[in-house]
């Protein structure tokens, strides 16, 4: 399987400066080692797209890579705000961060008008709301065929599409399952992506109902890392550690404890270290 390689060229062939990002996950499955690395190779002027950013957008805003958001809900899940996005929005630390804001709706659709190539996504939406005030980008149309006014938002075509999955096989296919949010619209939509995965095995096996499996032809490079989505879960691999979003409300409201923490567990470590990070996130907890 001619795109399977490791993390760290994974992300230096796929993610350049200025580059627009989307890593998707819902709740479930979020790239964590995948934004560590990005993180670690240094990349700036990112554009990052996410429907709910949590914790990694966090660290990566906090540690300079993005200029600007596309999302539609952000915080740390069930604890509070994101104080390095806050920091960033408020006071420009460590760079400006540039916000466009949208409703989950808008960007479940503009991820699917952009899988399908169109400019912009149509939808009912944004009635009797603000939001259209503060973002430009929510426009208005009206059908042609019985007059409805209809919202639009600018499709999504990120550069760059990161997530991560449960397993490829051997062919460079890949399997999703549990809950899902828009993995597989930000990756058709991406010009290039990359997938981390549990594992690489021979067959699939027996799936679930809900199964998503992305043809080899989807997806571009496959990196292999265990635990990968850590401290989000992944099905039948390991649970949410929810001991540690309410750590990170600690560890990110200061910019020294912020830094020093990234210091240790991200830019003084290697991609292959991920699986020892998560261990000593567990112990730390215990």
């Amino acid at each position: 399987m001619s795109r399977l390689m490791s993390l760290a060229e994974a992300v230096e062939a796929n993610v350049r400066d200025g580059d627009t990002v989307a890593m998707e996950g819902f709740t479930h499955l979020i790239p964590h080692a995948a934004g560590h690395e990005i993180i670690r190779q240094g990349k700036k002027r990112l554009t990052l797209i996410r429907m709910t950013p949590d914790l990694i957008y966090d660290q990566m805003i906090g540690m300079g890579c993005a200029d600007k958001l596309v999302f539609s809900w952000g915080g740390n899940p069930g604890v509070g705000s994101l104080h390095r996005v806050r920091d960033a929005i408020e006071n420009g630390w460590p760079n400006k961060l540039a916000i466009e804001e949208h409703s989950h709706s808008a960007m479940a659709n503009a991820y699917a008008s952009g899988a399908s190539g169109l400019p912009f996504a149509v939808f009912r939406g944004y009635i009797g709301t603000d939001l259209p005030k503060v973002n430009p980008n929510i426009k208005s149309v009206t059908c042609p065929y019985t007059g409805e006014v209809l919202a639009t938002v600018p499709s999504h075509r990120p550069d760059v599409a990161v997530i991560h999955a449960l397993r490829a096989d051997r062919e460079g296919n890949v399997l999703l399952e549990g809950i899902l949010g828009v993995q597989k619209e930000a990756v058709l939509a991406a010009r290039r992506s990359i997938v981390t995965v549990e594992e690489v095995v021979d067959d699939f096996g027996p799936r679930n109902l809900n199964a998503v499996i992305l043809p080899s032809w989807t997806v571009g490079s496959i990196a292999v890392v265990p635990g990968g989505a850590f401290p989000s879960y992944a099905q039948g691999y390991y649970k949410r550690f929810n001991a540690f979003y309410k750590e990170w409300d600690g560890i990110a409201r200061e910019r020294d404890t912020f830094l020093a923490w990234m210091k240790e567990n991200v830019l003084n470590k290697r991609p292959e270290d991920f699986a020892e990070h998560v261990r000593n996130l567990r112990v730390a907890a215990e």
